[in-house]
């Protein structure tokens, strides 16, 4: 399937990648039709998706099987009234039905808007009337329902509300009753344009409402090089990314990519996450791939692997976060296995990568993806040198599509303007670059420390205090000083050998440690201990939360 879209499938070194990668965009291109449907004509045993929960249910869906049931999904969908360019929210979990809706949806040429199991009425409310969200698919349980039945009297665009089971409240419909009465689908003559949106996520900045990021149909093609190049995945592969459907990780590493390289995609729908069910989970299916952000990692690490057959694993990546070198030389020496790091947002597909071909660094994020015209800049605009923080900036060329970069902020020029002027998009994140052309990561612009003229990157101050023992985890943020400006402050989760410690004593110990590991003048001069860190649910740290708490 990759050499359908690429000029060439294989790669023998970053130069080599630069030189002749080369995207091949078909017109008018749907992953329903193009990649599943596609697969169903060629291959329709083949396995692609194998789902399984905590209760001990089983699921295996074949591209023929799935071909069928999208059909059916459309087909039902399209009963209720919904059609191209409608808005459409799904707060599906982990449910196979996800899969489902979510290439149903891009065969009428709908627009997909995954959503967290976690938001609220007055998160929904907001997401569907700034949105104008025609329909709902969710899960049936009362917490889900609950929140979405609270939201619909302040909602008026949403028309219909589906529910997948097992709760189907009063007034909501009911997906499998429907999926059991569809009638034939028959792909319209025409479904979508390249440039048509056909994906959205609200994304949450530091301040304000979430900005709704809109990608095109082309998205899809920019994960060709997450799946093929960076989780080195083949049609003999079983993936896993730990990711709830309501995160954009889920369709890095849950959907386009992996299927468009052949491989088996797996999903474990689980409640709480276990560390201990999870490497079950890696041992019984024989996972060979696997991809999770370093919070994930670092709770694996931290279980006695000795207990698990783990030799199936051939392949492991991570991102979400910047990684923290002792959690790669941990897992390197527990497992033999090296973690390849990748960076990207909800704007963009994989930006930054260690791809194959490529000797890992511990806690550099890579090298950039061809896909992208990747630099760094300085504040007033300049190039920034090796070994000097810039922001990670895109090139873009005006009238040329860079696949994989989002279209727009919906609904908003002015932050669309904010983000991406001058044929340059600002993601936000400073870097700086080392002279192999290794990308390390710093910080949010707005997460880095001005403390006495010193610029303070947090995660350097995170690395250093993660090599000691008494931290499972720490988030690094400024906070207010009357003489330095800001200082610098060390929210940590204890390890549970440690919690008994004397706590001023203890503190003495850590910075000292961080004083001896690296520059001094970044050693945390406020330590707060704390049972757990604040978290979006895709497991990344919102120090934005910690600073809010420490301005009040």
């Amino acid at each position: 399937m990759v050499e359908r879209f690429l000029k060439q499938t294989s790669f023998t070194s970053q130069e080599d990648f630069i030189r002749n990668f080369e995207l091949r965009i078909p017109d008018n291109f749907n992953f329903g039709y193009d990649v599943v449907d596609a697969w169903a004509a060629t291959d329709p045993d083949k396995l692609a998706l194998l789902w399984t929960d905590d209760h001990g249910h089983r699921r295996d869906f074949t591209f023929g099987e799935l071909k069928e049931l999208t059909d059916k999904t459309a087909a039902y969908f399209s009963s209720l009234g919904i059609g191209r360019g409608d808005m459409v929210m799904l707060i599906l979990k982990r449910r196979f039905e996800f899969w489902l809706s979510i290439i149903a949806l891009h065969k009428l040429g709908a627009v997909v808007i995954p959503a967290t199991h976690l938001l609220t009425k007055k998160d929904i409310v907001y997401r569907a009337n700034a949105a104008t969200i025609k329909a709902i698919v969710c899960v049936g349980d009362e917490i889900v329902t609950g929140h979405v039945s609270a939201a619909l009297p302040e909602s008026p665009s949403v028309e219909k509300v589906i529910s997948v089971g097992p709760l189907v409240p009063e007034g909501y419909e009911d997906f499998h009753k429907g999926l059991d009465n569809a009638g034939p689908w028959v792909r319209p003559e025409h479904v979508n344009s390249n440039d048509d949106i056909s994906l959205m996520y609200f994304t949450s900045g530091t301040t304000g409402q979430p900005k709704m990021v809109a990608h095109d149909f082309t998205y899809p093609l920019g994960h060709i090089t997450t799946g093929s190049f960076w989780h080195n995945l083949h049609p003999g592969s079983l993936h896993l990314t730990i990711a709830d459907t309501g995160w954009g990780k889920a369709v890095w590493g849950k959907l386009y990519g992996q299927w468009i390289a052949g491989a088996t995609v797996f999903v474990y729908e689980h409640e709480k996450f276990t560390p201990a069910n999870m490497l079950q989970m890696i041992q019984d299916y024989k996972i060979t791939s696997l991809c999770a952000p370093p919070t994930i990692f670092r709770f694996l690490i931290r279980e006695d692997l000795t207990k698990y057959d783990l030799s199936s694993l051939q392949y492991c990546t991570i991102a979400g976060e910047a990684l923290n070198p002792a959690v790669y030389d941990t897992f390197l020496k527990l497992t033999g296995i090296k973690l390849m790091e990748g960076f990207g947002q909800t704007e963009t597909t994989l930006t930054l990568a260690t791809f194959p071909w490529m000797e890992p660094k511990a806690g550099s994020m890579g090298m950039p993806n061809p896909q992208y015209d990747v630099d760094l800049l300085r504040p007033d605009g300049s190039r920034a040198e090796d070994g000097e923080q810039g922001q990670i900036v895109v090139r873009t060329t005006p009238g040329k599509k860079t696949i994989g970069l989002f279209k727009e902020y919906y609904r908003d020029p002015e932050l669309t303007r904010e983000a991406w002027h001058d044929d340059v998009y600002y993601t936000g994140d400073v870097a700086w670059r080392d002279q192999d052309g290794y990308y390390w990561f710093v910080g949010r612009a707005d997460d880095v420390i001005k403390s006495s003229g010193y610029r303070i990157g947090p995660f350097e101050v995170e690395s250093a205090l993660m090599t000691h023992p008494a931290v499972v985890e720490c988030a690094i943020t400024g906070v207010p000083d009357e003489i330095r400006g800001q200082v610098v402050k060390a929210t940590i989760v204890l390890a549970r050998d440690f919690r008994d410690r004397e706590p001023e004593a203890l503190i003495k110990e850590l910075q000292d440690h961080v004083k001896r590991v690296t520059a001094p003048y970044k050693y945390p001069r406020v330590i707060e201990f704390v049972d757990e860190l604040p978290k979006t649910i895709s497991g990344k740290i919102r120090r934005v939360e910690i600073r809010d708490r420490d301005h009040k």
